[in-house]
Parts: C-alpha cells; sequence; structure tokens
C-alpha cells in the first residue's frame, strides 16, 4: 500500500469545554476531509484512555489506550502518534477528500482536540518531535468564563480534571499556560461576555490572534503553520514574550523593571500580598542572596510558582554563549546593564481593578536599600535564604 503524505496536524485544547468543542466541529466543517482525534481522560479510572476519531459526518472509530505509569497523559502521548500515523496510511478509499494547504499543497488535517487539561505545549512538541508537522496550536475561549477559571485555585484533582494521580497542577495555572502558550485563540461568541471580559483577554495574551469561532477563519489558521521553537521561547521566562502596560474598560497591565536586587526576607514577607494583588502575574526576577540564578515568577488563582530557570547571561563565561539559543541573548540584550548584565526584575501583573500605585510601592519595598546595594555581591550573598524552603535548595 503507498503511503499517503503525512497529514497536518492541527492542536485545539483548553479547559473551556464547550468553546473548545464548538472550535472543532467547526473546523470538521469547514476543512474539508479534516478529521477529529480526541482522548477521554475521564475513563482513566477504569484503567483505560478512550479513543474517538470522527469527521463531519460522525464517529469513524473507537478504541481504548491503556494507562502508562498510572498517567492518563502518558497515555494519550503513547497513542497519539500511532494513531496520526494510521490516519495518514488508510487507503483513499476510507477517507475523505484531501485538504487544501495553505501553500496549495494536497495535506489532510488532523484535528487534536485535546482534553480539558491536557496542555498544547508539551502534545506538540511529541507530535513535532516524531516527525509529524504541526501546523497550529489553538487554544478554545469563552470570555464569560475567562476571569473565573483564572481565579479558581482549586487542584485539578479536587476538580475532577487530574491528568495523573501525582497532578498537583491547579485550574488556574493550567488554564493559564493553556492561554498563553497559543498563537490562536478561538473565541466563543458569548452574550455573557463583557468589555471587561475582552480587555482581559487582550492584556494577557496581547501576541495573540483571536478568531471568532462562530463566523472567523477558522480553516485558515488551522493550516497557517507553527514554530515549536519559538513557542516555547516565548514562554520560557528568561526570554517570555511578556504582555505591556495597558489600561482599558476596568482592567489594567503593570509592567515593573528594575535593575536592583530583591532582599530575599522582605520579598519573601509580600509573597502573599504580591500574589493576590493581580489575577496574574509573571516574569522573572533576581534575589540579592542568589544573584547568579534567573527566577521565575508565575502566579495565577491565589497560588505562586517560584522556580530556579538556570543561570541569568551575565553569570556564564564568555565561551558558553556560543550554546545559548538566539531568542535568549535578544532577550538578554534588550535588559542588558552596564554594571550587571542582564540580571534584573522584569514582572508584569494584569487584572481588573488592579491597584497600581500601591502594588509598585510594594514591589519597591522590597528591593535593596542603597546602603544594602552598596555593600556588594558578597554581602547580598549573606543575607538569610529565604527562599530556600520553595526552592527546594
Amino acid at each position: 500500500m503507498e503511503r499517503r503524505s503525512s497529514p497536518a496536524v492541527a492542536i485545539v485544547g483548553g479547559l473551556h469545554a464547550d468553546a473548545r468543542k464548538a472550535a472543532v466541529e467547526r473546523l470538521l466543517a469547514t476543512v474539508p476531509g479534516s478529521v477529529a482525534l480526541h482522548h477521554d481522560l475521564s475513563t482513566a479510572v477504569g484503567g483505560t484512555v478512550l479513543r474517538t476519531v470522527r469527521d463531519a459526518t460522525g464517529v469513524h472509530s473507537t478504541g481504548e489506550a491503556p494507562l502508562v505509569n498510572d498517567c492518563a497523559c502518558c497515555a494519550l502521548r503513547e497513542d497519539l502518534v500511532p494513531e496520526l500515523e494510521r490516519l495518514a496510511d488508510e487507503p483513499a478509499g476510507g477517507t475523505p477528500p484531501l485538504a487544501v494547504g495553505a501553500a496549495g499543497g494536497h495535506r489532510r488535517l488532523a484535528i487534536v482536540e485535546l482534553w480539558d487539561s491536557v496542555e498544547p505545549k508539551a502534545m506538540a512538541e511529541v507530535v513535532v518531535a516524531s516527525g509529524l508537522t504541526v501546523t497550529a496550536v489553538i487554544t478554545a475561549v469563552d470570555p464569560a468564563l475567562l476571569l473565573p477559571y483564572l481565579a479558581n485555585g482549586d487542584d485539578l484533582m479536587e476538580a475532577g480534571l487530574a491528568a495523573a494521580a501525582t497532578d498537583q497542577r491547579t485550574v488556574a495555572d493550567t488554564w493559564a499556560r493553556q492561554l498563553e502558550y497559543a498563537p490562536v485563540l478561538a473565541v466563543a461568541d458569548s452574550d455573557e461576555a463583557d468589555d471587561e471580559d475582552r480587555a482581559l483577554l487582550a492584556q494577557l495574551h496581547p501576541t495573540a490572534r483571536h478568531v471568532s469561532i462562530g463566523h472567523g477563519d477558522l480553516a485558515g489558521v488551522a493550516l497557517a503553520g507553527f514554530d515549536v521553537e519559538a513557542a516555547a521561547a516565548a514562554q520560557h521566562p528568561s526570554c517570555a514574550l511578556l504582555p505591556t502596560e495597558a489600561d482599558a474598560s476596568g482592567v489594567s497591565t503593570l509592567v515593573w523593571h528594575r535593575d536592583r536586587p530583591f532582599h530575599p526576607e522582605r520579598l519573601y514577607a509580600a509573597l502573599e500580598d504580591l500574589t493576590c494583588a493581580a489575577a496574574r502575574s509573571r516574569g522573572r526576577f533576581w534575589l540579592a542572596d542568589k544573584p547568579d540564578t534567573l527566577l521565575a515568577w508565575d502566579a495565577a488563582g491565589g497560588a505562586l510558582c517560584v522556580e530556579s530557570a538556570g543561570p541569568w547571561l551575565a553569570s556564564l563565561p564568555d565561551a558558553a554563549w556560543d550554546m545559548v539559543p538566539p531568542m535568549r541573548r535578544a532577550a538578554a540584550a534588550l535588559d542588558w546593564h552596564p554594571e550587571h548584565g542582564d540580571c534584573c526584575q522584569h514582572l508584569v501583573f494584569t487584572s481588573p481593578g488592579l491597584d497600581r500605585e500601591g502594588l509598585e510601592q510594594l514591589l519597591e519595598s522590597c528591593l535593596l536599600t542603597d546602603a544594602e546595594y552598596a555593600a556588594g555581591r558578597d554581602a547580598w550573598k549573606r543575607l538569610p535564604p529565604a527562599f530556600d524552603s520553595l526552592l527546594e535548595v
């Protein structure tokens, strides 16, 4: 049997299940020959994951994939690529006509509809690593549900959305990553959404392309192309494409940038207030007692994740720079300071009703004083290591 050309793969995800399903149905209806592959992870408690393949006419096949290491997401990763390859190998008589790609060539579109809490980054990287082509990553959004999900600090386990027994993610942080990774947002036409909801969506991910599910060109963006390496770099704390200053319809984004390190104890004491100051905050920060370490800040739903993201480039020997990705070097150049290089505070807070003045005052109070700063790096390193418990040092 002659092998067909590999399908174009469009990944559609998001915790807003109704919007996600509507986006997939819209693609099936408007892209000739498209098929949708979905793994239902809610059946994992029974030891298997349910797979469904359908097109615009209905369900073509169903099957089960066994759990791998008691992990539903692992089962999805193990089953996804073989199923996509099987779709490429199906004889012509058993499949609908091929879709016409953006470049004019004939390619079948395989729509991977992710289950609720599955994050698109991991799946896109799995598909690309297998040699298949991802042409789009789309997160479906109901604007009226944006803030409720972003403010939901419940564990996925409590919400019945965990992908493994060890899954410690929350609804809020999972939703934030789903939203911010995708370069395309499929937006539901919601009568309940208001100007504040739309402003919040625009400020959380200002570089995303918004496409209406009901009347936008989803078919066009599904075949437009996707760069998995650029998408990963855009989310990495060292070079993330963070939101910019904004203020509209009661929603504000504060970009706070300073070239002086935080005092570890004062920052630690302010963490709760800083975490709860905005619906979403993220970025990178500089701690005086760990001056060579780039630290990542990621907060949503009233919970904060702080972790090491490797060294600042200024702390690396010149010979190591050749191994640093170009996007990282470019991001460092934008923040470069003549004395301490790329070491800096770059934090972004987005929320309705943001108290910008109070937030700035609190952040400023956590920086080293003039005298503490003048004492130098050796003195900084002797400051109490208040963050060691969070960083598991």
